[in-house]
């Protein structure tokens, strides 16, 4: 049997009764239970302690014991993609989430799915503060099929929650994965791009490169031939290219200075972004993994607005073995680097494929009809 069939012989004809947050009969609200405590005042320990996106620390103690779903009450990280978190287990709750969980007709893993394809906008009354009140997150529309047959419910919530589960653990395995992956470039870089005093020659930025220089695009749209690329990636496009040819960006100011990023072809740099171009004896790649292997942005000046300059990283000096082993090691290391960042190949595309086929099952297993489209 195909997917589709399988899905719509689960979901065809099913009678849905619409509810909400607020009905007692399937939900329970735990909120009387969570305590915010400030990080100096603090206990050490092993229970999980969750703020509106995710764990912020680890504490002694706990305000809540099983499985419960967690909704941002104030500050999730996203209106759009609100935050929900499941969680099972001892774990401590401060007063930023509202805790809820499924009762005896209602799967809690079912409620956690169902609330992910929830648009929470239209219940925050404050929308510069992303306020979720509790009496508006009752107010929330919940469907429970089947509802004349509680067993018979339970089995379609269940088997809702087996398949959409199946895709939650894939991505997680392959996350891990990722994590794994990275850890390994990570490991083989340190091991490849050190370098003992008279094993190598030594120079100078200044010296492997033509220019260093801060780019000069301010203009910028969304429209044009050339891209503009900025202190994190692609910020615009541009119908003049003010850069060809192979380079080497840096972010020069701000959170991400330091940040560095290898650029082909043409193209146009923003004014907060400084270009290096690599002398034919410095290959370009190798040059990429070597400075983001040495953190630039250790070398930042300023305090609340951190700067690299074009003179500071003219004097470092880096090692500089002859190109036939700058190749050799740029070679090894572009695997990983494809493997663990590529958002076209290797894991990140996996990833992001997967996530996608969640969202499209959920959305179909979960978005049952309203009365309304029943009646039309």
């Amino acid at each position: 049997m195909s997917s589709a069939t399988f899905l719509e012989k689960l979901l065809d004809g099913i009678a849905v009764e619409w509810t909400v947050l607020g009905d007692e009969r399937f939900v329970e609200a735990a909120n009387a239970a969570r305590r915010p405590v400030k990080a100096s005042l603090r206990v050490a320990g092993e229970t999980p302690y969750y703020g509106a996106n995710n764990i912020q620390d680890y504490v002694d103690g706990y305000t809540h014991d099983g499985e419960y779903v967690l909704i941002a009450e104030d500050g999730s990280a996203s209106l759009e993609n609100y935050s929900i978190q499941y969680v099972t287990g001892k774990f401590w709750a401060n007063n930023h989430v509202h805790v809820v969980r499924g009762k005896q007709g209602l799967n809690t893993r079912f409620l956690y799915h169902y609330l992910r394809i929830v648009d929470f906008i239209p219940y925050l009354p404050n929308k510069d503060r992303s306020k979720l009140t509790k009496g508006e997150m009752i107010k929330i529309p919940l469907p429970i099929p089947c509802p004349e047959n509680p067993k018979k419910s339970l089995e379609i919530q269940a088997e809702i929650v087996r398949i959409l589960d199946a895709f939650t653990a894939l991505t997680a395995e392959l996350t891990a994965e990722l994590t794994a992956r990275k850890k390994q470039y990570n490991y083989y870089r340190d091991q490849l791009l050190r370098f003992e005093d008279g094993d190598v020659e030594w120079k100078t930025l200044g010296e492997i490169t033509t220019s260093i220089a801060s780019g000069r695009n301010k203009a910028r749209s969304v429209e044009g031939a050339f891209p503009v690329y900025g202190s994190t990636g692609i910020i615009g496009f541009t119908n003049e290219a003010g850069y060809s040819g192979n380079v080497l960006l840096v972010a020069r100011v701000g959170a991400n200075a330091g940040l560095v990023n290898a650029v082909s072809g043409d193209f146009d740099v923003s004014d907060n972004t400084l270009v290096l171009r690599p002398i034919d004896a410095w290959n370009m790649r190798f040059a990429f993994h070597q400075l983001t292997h040495m953190n630039l942005n250790q070398y930042a000046v300023g305090g609340g607005q951190p700067l690299v300059t074009g003179g500071l990283l003219k004097a470092l000096k880096v090692p500089f073995p002859p190109l036939e082993e700058q190749v050799r090691i740029a070679a090894i290391l572009d695997k990983f680097d494809v493997l663990t960042n590529s958002i076209t190949e290797g894991l990140p595309r996996e990833i992001a494929l997967r996530q996608k086929q969640y969202e499209y099952y959920r959305d179909l297993l979960l978005s049952f009809p309203r009365p309304e489209e029943v009646a039309a």
